[in-house]
C-alpha cells in the first residue's frame, strides 16, 4: 500500500514539475478549479464524515437489536401472563358449582 502511494507520488511530482517548466501551468490551475467544482457539485463526504455516521449508524443498529429483544421478552410475558390467566378462569369455572 505505501508503494503506492509512493508511486502516486512520484508521478504526481513527475507530471506537476513538467508542467511547471511548460506553459500548461495555467491548464492545470484550470484543471485543479475545474475538478474542485465538480468534486463539491458530487456533494462528498470526507473520511472522518462517513466514519462518525457509521458509528452513528452501528450504535442505532445495536439498539434496535435490543430493542427488539426487549419486544420479544415483553411478547412472552404477556403471553405467559394470558395463558396462566387462562388457565386460573378455567379452574375457578370449574370449581364453582352450577346453580
Amino acid at each position: 500500500m505505501n508503494q503506492r502511494n509512493d508511486f502516486f507520488s512520484q508521478l504526481q511530482q513527475n507530471v506537476s514539475d513538467l508542467i511547471s517548466k511548460s506553459p500548461a501551468a495555467d491548464l492545470e490551475k484550470n484543471m485543479k478549479a475545474f475538478m474542485g467544482q465538480a468534486f463539491n457539485r458530487m456533494d462528498l463526504l470526507t473520511r472522518d464524515e462517513f466514519d462518525t455516521q457509521l458509528a452513528l449508524l452501528e450504535r442505532a443498529l445495536a439498539r434496535i437489536a435490543a430493542l427488539e429483544h426487549r419486544v420479544q421478552e415483553l411478547e412472552a410475558q404477556v403471553s405467559a401472563n394470558t395463558a396462566s390467566a387462562a388457565n386460573t378462569a378455567t379452574t375457578d369455572a370449574k370449581e364453582t358449582p352450577a346453580e
